[in-house]
Formats: C-alpha cells, structure tokens, sequence
C-alpha cells in the first residue's frame, strides 16, 4: 500500500473548486477543512446538512495520489452518489452487495490500476479481508467515514460495523482519515473520536444553524388533518418527507394524503428491498412527491428540492429531530420543519425506553435525551435558541431567529400553579394508579360513558378532587399534563400501565413553595397561505418563463441519463441562469454549479433553451 507524500498548494484546491464544481470560493471552513486532509492530516469535521461536507474529502482526493475511499452506510444512494460523480468528469464507483462478483472484480481492478478517484465501500465491505487486502495492494489517497454518528452507541443511527473502523488507522496509519457527520452532541463527538481513533486530528465544528428552515410545532388535535392543511396551504405541490413512529401509521398517512389529492409513497424497513428502493429511486427523480416514512428513511438523502419535513410523532432526542428536518431546503431556499405532537406522544417513548431490553444506562440516557426533546417543544423561547444551544453553540440571552414559531407568534405564558396543584392532588387522591385519560375525568367530575362509570366503580366521585377542574376542557387539560410531564413535575409509572405518578418535585408545588408557568393552549385555526418569501418571486415574468424551459429541459436529461434531474443542476443553477440571461459559453461558465465538464456537456443546449424561451 503506498500512500500520497508532499504538499498541496492551496490555489489547486480552488482551482479544482472552480473547473470540476463550478464554484467560484469555498464557503466557511471549507478551505481550511481541505488545505489540511490535502496535507495528510485527521479531521472530524460537524457541519449541518447542505453546508458542503463532500466536499471536503472530495476534492482532497482529487488533489492527492491514489483513491479516495469513502466509508458510507448508504448502499441504496451509492448508485446516484457515483452518477452525479460522473456527470462532473470524476472517476468513481462502488463496492458493495448490489454488484455481482463481474462487476465487484471490475472495479477492483480499477482500483489495483489506479484508474478511480473515489471508491464509495459499504462497512461491512470494507471490514473484509479481501477489501483490506486490495487497499493495501493499491495507493489510498485517504478515508472518508461519512455520516460518522453511526460509530455512537448513544445515538439515533447507531451501526455495529462503525465501531470496528478503528482498523483503518492501525492497518493503514499513514492515510489521512476525515470523519464527518451534521448530528452530534458533546457526547457523541468524544465517541466518535474514541472509537475511530481520531485523537490527534483537527475539530470543525461549523454552525449548526440552518437560517432557511422555519421550525414549526403545533398541539396534536387531528393530526392528518393538520398535515393536510399545512401542505395544501404551504407546499401545495411540492416535494417533502413525513415521519412516523410505525409502519402501520406510514402506510395509513401515505393512504390519507393520496386520497386527498397528495402524491405520496410510503417507506419503511417492513417493505420489500424492491419496493423500498423502488419508491426511493422514484422520490430522488419526481417533483412534488411526498415521502412518509419511517426513520429508516433520509440518511445521506441529497435531493436539494425537499421544500418541507414533517413529524407527525414526537422524536426520541433532539438529534434524531435535527438530522430528520435537516433533509429540508438543501439549496439554502426556504423550507419548514413542522411538527404535531401531544401528550400521548411522550406516554408512548416513555414506555418504549422503560420496556426496551436496554440497559440501565441507555434506558438513562434515553430519557435525558427525550427529556431535551420535550423542552424544545414546550419552549416558549426561540426555538433555533434552544436546538443551538443544545450543540453547545452559545448565543445572546435575548436571541430571537424571528424565523420560528415561538418568534413570529409568540406564545402567552400564565401562573398554572393552582390548576397544577388541582391536577397533583388529584393524580395523589386516585392513589398513582391511573391514566391520564381518568385523572381528567375526575377534575373535569365526568360521569357520563365508559369513563363515568368507572370513576363511579372506583367511587372517585365522592373524592374532594372530583370536578374541582371542570373549568378546563379536556385538550386544555392534556396540554397541561404534557407541560406538567415536561417539566418533571409528573412522571408515568410503567410498571402500573401508563399511570401517571408524583416526582420529588411535586411537593413544593403542593405546598405552594414553587410557582408553575405554563404556556396558554392556542386555539386550532386553519393553516392559511403565509406571505413569506419564495425565491420564485425574485423573478418576473420573462425570468420565469425561462426558468420553466429549463427545468422541463432538465427533466429530459435526466431521464436520457437515467439520473435524478438535481444530478444534472440545481434549482438553484437554474434559477441563476434564467435571472442573469447569459448569451454566451464563456458567460454560462461563470454560473455557479457550472464547471468544465458541465459547460461541455450542457452549455450549447442550455443557450438554446434560453434564446428560445425569450421568443415565446
């Protein structure tokens, strides 16, 4: 195995940048990121979805000698990584389950000759011997362990085989290595660099703010319905992914949405490897398609056009939830993040940590992680404040986005602490037995239906507490026991079925000695249109009429080429081209997302479209 000596100029690094990319400058740390793998040096680099990551281990492995391999838990996305790849004029492949043994012993024969840029390696490929011993045969420019968070046992994408990628740096110690991930907490990095060896490399850590993306979280009434009025209102039309918690609750919301009118697909580990790769390959490649998913679906998803991500559960920790609505607005254009959520939301990921077969460890770090989880939706702070800091990204006291929720409508708070010492009394007077669902009942003094009569078999009407809080509806009831549940003044007993408990911190609310603020339940109102920027609007009427043109024309190519139309450009190319109106090869060259090879492939065609678009 040999590996690449002596050092790179930083101006071939922009000139590669600027000839294969089509960028004019690095963005951020991106230089510096590049300047030092380029030199042989260890990274482990944080940076948020769409911030440019591949960059920085691909353009070192253009610049140095031999292959660069990069580690990646996406099988079913290498195809399209190679592909976009290729439309740039870089030689890459993969090694990995879906090639037959011709076309795995093609490419390491490509390899061997040193004939690859990049070589995208599955990890459980990589970690065999033949893999091993065909790199070290060969010249390895460096490593790259992508989506490197799967090596944290504590974490949401948590993959066995990470852990062994330790061997890269005891059987090839001369090989620069650059783990990089958009999701990980304190925790989580300390991990990372432990478990793959990456003590003496370089920290980037770049902000974790994404200023497009509008978070949004809103109480749970009717959830589907919810999500229907948010993307009839919102995003009529338009590409985005829905989470839930089950493969039952996926099937049954894909169903929804397309009997309304949505065009969407469902996606989850219960699904055929066809299908599922099936109903992917069809999300990468059509506009306006809505995915709903499970967690299964999304990692290394580089499809830039996905307008909005959608929660419709509540998720486990405050980096699953980053990683999931970071998959929104790639192309920095604006996207929402939009979340229903409700009490029965934290009942059930309480009793899935208390019943998992974890141990007591991970079931304690689970609940801290859930437990951040639920202070970001119960917040009335800015929400981008509370996911910022929770990375350990300081910011002012009296920071506000004025891009969330939380800003934009701020919620009232109100002194809860008589209703929630009503509530406390009641859950102590019912002896911790029972659910929130009878606890209601008793305040509200419901005697009507299946409630009714067993608060009349449990004679719970003749208690004190009973009906002491008629004055509260029963969503406003459940929004206060949430808030309650999230602050830990109640906790759920599951070893007494769901019931809902006291904590140490009952007793001071009971004996007056702890004031509770609560934020005011907002009542549901239909999700109109909102009036906020689109970057349509920045062009008028010719500008559009171009930009269509060259979109349907994008469309073409990418089915001639069999690739997703965002392989061929971005929106955002587009966009640029059809506002700057170049007449000219040399003027299209200086578009960003044009390089050389684009310019060659591409360029007589794209002037055509325009100079045709200004007749009609």
């Amino acid at each position: 195995m040999e590996s690449s000596i002596g050092t790179v100029p930083q101006q071939q690094a922009i000139d590669l940048l600027r000839r294969i990319f089509g960028y004019s400058e690095f963005r951020g740390a991106q230089a510096e990121i590049v300047d030092h793998v380029s030199n042989g040096g260890d990274a482990l680099v944080l940076m948020p979805t769409g911030a440019g990551k591949s960059l920085c281990y691909q353009i070192p492995a253009l610049l140095r000698r031999g292959v660069g391999v990069v580690v990646s838990p996406l099988i079913a996305l290498m195809q399209d990584q190679v592909d976009a790849l290729a439309e740039l004029g870089v030689r890459a492949a993969f090694l990995n389950s879906t090639l037959s043994g011709v076309e795995a012993a093609s490419v390491e024969r490509q390899v061997r000759a040193g004939e690859l840029d990049l070589l995208y390696v599955a990890p459980e490929r990589l970690l065999s011997e033949r893999c091993l011993n065909l790199l070290e045969q060969s010249r390895v420019a460096l490593f790259a362990i992508d989506e490197a968070h799967c090596v944290a046992q504590w974490g949401h994408d948590f993959r066995p085989e990470y852990i062994q990628l330790s061997i890269l740096h005891e059987r090839f110690p001369d090989v620069p290595r650059i783990a990089l991930t958009a999701t990980a907490d304190a925790q989580t990095r300390a991990e990372i660099v432990e478990r793959l060896q990456l003590h003496g490399a370089r920290v980037y850590v770049s902000s974790f703010d994404r200023p497009n993306i509008r978070y949004q979280i809103v109480e749970k009434l009717n959830a589907r319905k919810q999500l229907l009025d948010f993307i009839r209102a919102e995003h009529d039309g338009e590409c985005g992914i829905v989470y839930c918690l089950s493969r039952k609750k996926v099937e049954e919301t894909a169903a929804f949405l397309m009997e309304n009118g949505i065009d969407a697909l469902p996606y989850h580990a219960g699904m055929d490897s066809i299908t599922r790769q099936k109903h992917q390959a069809r999300f990468l490649r059509a506009d306006g398609l809505v995915m709903v998913a499970t967690i299964a679906f999304g990692m290394g998803i580089d499809k830039p056009d996905v307008r909005f991500v959608a929660h419709l559960d509540l998720p486990k920790s405050i980096e699953g939830y980053y990683q999931e609505t970071g998959r929104a607005g790639r192309d920095g254009m604006p996207a929402d993040a939009w979340m229903t959520y409700g009490l029965q939301d934290v009942v059930q990921l309480r009793r899935m940590i208390a019943e998992s077969e974890a141990d007591e460890t991970f079931k304690r770090v689970s609940s801290v992680k859930l437990d951040a989880m639920l202070g970001l939706c119960e917040s009335a702070d800015c929400r981008r404040k509370r996911l910022l800091n929770y990375f350990d990204e300081s910011t002012a006291s009296d920071y506000r986005c004025g891009y969330c929720d939380t800003c934009l409508s701020p919620p009232a708070s109100f002194d809860a602490t008589v209703a929630v010492q009503k509530l406390l009394s009641c859950i102590y007077r019912t002896g911790q037995r029972f659910g929130a669902v009878h606890v209601m009942a008793v305040l509200r003094g419901d005697v009507g239906g299946q409630s009714g009569e067993r608060i009349k078999q449990w004679q719970h009407d003749q208690l004190s507490v009973f009906g002491v809080g008629h004055e509260y509806s029963e969503t406003e009831w459940r929004a206060l026991i949430r808030q309650c549940l999230a602050l830990g003044v109640i906790d759920v007993d599951h070893d007494a079925y769901g019931a809902i408990k006291l904590t140490d911190d009952s007793r001071a609310v009971l004996k007056g000695e702890r004031k509770v603020m609560l934020r005011e339940l907002r009542k549901p109102v239909r999700t109109v249109k909102s009036s906020r920027k689109t970057f349509d609007s920045e062009l008028n009427s010719v500008q559009q009429r171009c930009f269509d043109s060259l979109r349907d024309w994008r469309l073409g190519a990418a089915r001639q080429h069999n690739v997703p139309a965002y392989v061929i450009f971005h929106d955002g190319t587009l966009r640029e081209i059809a506002l700057r109106q170049p007449d000219s090869l040399e003027a299209l060259q200086a578009i960003s997302g044009i390089g050389a090879k684009k310019l060659e492939a591409y360029g007589l065609e794209l002037l055509k479209v325009i100079q045709v678009s200004e007749t009609i």
